[in-house]
């Protein structure tokens, strides 16, 4: 795209007033520069994905729900502005607290933590937890729901986690507290990008050591990650850090052309929020544009943005901007259709295409 030129909008001289609104604040933030200008074009490209009917995933890294923002992706599945979600262990374990009633609180970061040890408290920067009245409990709870679950066969985290979404629908004190307990209802799959880096399967440990079998179908679960955007007409992610959750969605693009060799192209829109720098080489930082030699989005040069900021800023308002400006969507029902993607994108399943074997052949490796 060519920028070389004199012929952008005018930079407004800002007013504000008391009863400027989040829609005319996103405007500003779209009108000015830098990562204000960022954001507000990733709001209205959030819009773009909900008023063109894109499968969204949310990516969720970091400590999001420890600070209670799971309530607003409560809300987004609400509104059918969430299709599918990818998650750290961790989020989902602290989001149930909420639902059982366990301590949250305020605390602070310039702290001793030799005291807070000594006094049960657990820090997550300036959030405070109680060892037993809140780490103790929900590992408790955690042990009691899969003490009988996934003992004859193997298991997603998206099984896992509708099982734990529809516990606490049902037996928790606020269901209503949880955004687990929403995507149960509204078959939304959740999934747990890396679910033996959490308290989830630290958990399952003690079950484990009574000789119970734990498999988790890893396999599966990227397959029918990859369907979901197979069988999407157009495919988007929010990703609110960056992290495991953030390839775990992009690498559909790679496992559908690189490995099926289905010629899909990836996603067709992608916003990231993220303080990570792109210059370390991590994927935390790595640029959208940097996908598309991956294969992960279908277009390096449009629908890609990133902001550089915390989510904790960014995210409600995004959120907020949506809700102003987007009716809400009837809610796509992944999680029970599954099944049917997966079947479709392995019914499409594809022999080595010529120009492959072609290169095989060249490169004088003999796999038989």
């Amino acid at each position: 795209m060519n920028h070389h030129h004199f012929e952008g909008k005018d930079i407004p001289h800002i007013k504000l007033d008391s009863k400027t609104t989040v829609k005319e604040l996103i405007e500003i933030y779209a009108n000015s520069g830098f990562n204000a200008r960022q954001l507000g074009e990733a709001a209205k490209l959030y819009q773009k994905m909900i008023h063109e009917n894109a499968t969204i995933c949310l990516t969720v890294a970091g400590a999001m729900t420890p600070v209670g923002f799971g309530g607003i992706i409560k809300t987004l599945l609400e509104k059918g502005f969430v299709d599918w979600i990818v998650t750290t262990g961790a989020n989902v374990y602290h989001e149930d607290h909420f639902a059982w009633g366990l301590p949250v609180k305020q605390g602070h970061f310039e702290v001793d933590d030799n005291i807070l040890y000594e006094k049960e408290i657990v820090r997550i920067r300036d959030v405070y937890v109680k060892f037993y009245e809140t780490l103790e409990l929900e590992d408790n709870i955690i042990q009691n729901m899969f003490k009988d679950k996934f003992s004859e066969k193997s298991f997603t985290t998206a099984e896992f986690c509708n099982v734990l979404g529809k516990i606490s629908k049902e037996k928790s004190k606020f269901p209503e507290k949880s955004f687990l307990t929403t995507a149960y209802e509204l078959d939304v799959p959740v999934y747990v990008s890396t679910l033996k880096d959490s308290s989830l399967a630290m958990n399952l440990a003690v079950h484990r050591l009574k000789n119970k079998p734990f498999n988790l179908d890893f396999v599966r679960e990227i397959i029918e990650q990859a369907a979901i955007v197979y069988n999407s007409k157009k495919s988007g992610i929010l990703e609110l850090g960056g992290g495991v959750p953030k390839n775990t969605a992009q690498q559909t693009g790679p496992l559908l052309d690189q490995i099926l060799r289905k010629d899909h192209g990836g996603q067709d829109y992608i916003i990231q929020i993220t303080d990570a720098r792109p210059d370390t080489g991590g994927l935390s930082g790595a640029t959208l544009q940097e996908g598309k030699s991956w294969g992960k989005v279908q277009d390096s040069h449009e629908d890609l943005i990133t902001v550089y900021t915390d989510s904790t800023i960014a995210f409600p308002l995004l959120a907020l901007y949506a809700l102003s400006n987007e009716e809400s969507r009837e809610q796509k029902r992944i999680y029970k259709n599954l099944d049917k993607y997966y079947k479709s994108l392995q019914d499409s399943a594809s022999k080595v295409p010529d120009k492959f074997a072609d290169i095989l052949k060249k490169s004088d490796i003999n796999l038989d």
